[in-house]
Order: C-alpha cells, then structure tokens, then sequence
C-alpha cells in the first residue's frame, strides 16, 4: 500500500499485530496533515521488508510482534537505516523492556495509552531531522 505524499510530509510506517489497533493508529496518523502513513506491516520482518522498499522518514513499531519481535526489529532497522525515526509501542510497562528496546536504537518508546499525546508530537518533531541524515535519538 503506498500513500500519495506531498513534499514536506513525514512519511510513517506502522507495524502492529494487532489489526484493529494498527487501523486506528493509521486513522489517527491520517489526521494529521505533516504526517502520512506510507505501509503497514503486521509482523517484524515484514515491517523491515517494507522499510528496505518505502524508506519512510519513521516508522512506529509494537514490541510484540509474531516472527520478529520489536526489539530485534528495532536493532535491524537501525543498523541499516541509522536516520530513520524509530518509535516503539506497547502495553508493556515494563522498565526492562523499555530500556532494552532504546539500547537497540528506539528514538522513544511509547505506552500505547500515551498514544494521541506523545506519538503524534515526536513524529512530528521528525520534521526537523527529516531529510538530513539525522536520527531524532
């Protein structure tokens, strides 16, 4: 699925499991008129398939994903993709999980019930980094 985006847009990939929820993340990220949801992925390695084909400018990733996890996802698209904007979601409040999931290249990690606060203002600070080569990290 490929979104027609317009010059200035921050281009966002979305994996999450979960079917429902990854359509009203897109829904949400659709609102917003700097944002534009490029793929969607429903596992890890699809998510890194579809990073390697769309190069987004972010992509937004549940930690608990079937056939590669986010934390390994993470790692992977990080390493080959250093100016990405990665940011990790999930239910998991886990202190561990969270800094593990940094320590593998998260630019933030997210509750998702911190969702409409915190995802759309650090996508949104991708527009400064966008472009440049920079990781928001």
């Amino acid at each position: 699925m490929l979104a027609e985006v317009s010059e200035g847009t921050i281009r966002v990939l979305l994996a999450d499991d979960d079917e429902s929820f990854l359509a009203s993340l897109q829904e949400l990220i659709d609102q917003q008129l700097e944002l534009a949801v490029v793929g969607t992925a429903t596992d890890g390695l699809a998510a890194i398939e579809l990073v390697d084909v769309l190069e987004p400018d972010a992509a937004v990733l549940d930690l608990h994903m079937p056939l590669l996890d986010g934390v390994s996802t993470v790692a992977r698209l990080r390493r080959d993709h250093p100016a990405i904007c990665l940011i990790a979601l999930t239910g998991d409040d886990a202190p561990a999980l969270h800094r593990a999931v940094k320590e593998s290249g998260a630019d933030d990690v997210l509750l998702k019930t911190e969702l409409v606060d915190g995802l759309v203002e650090r996508l949104t600070a991708a527009r400064t980094t966008a472009g440049t080569g920079e990781s928001l990290g």
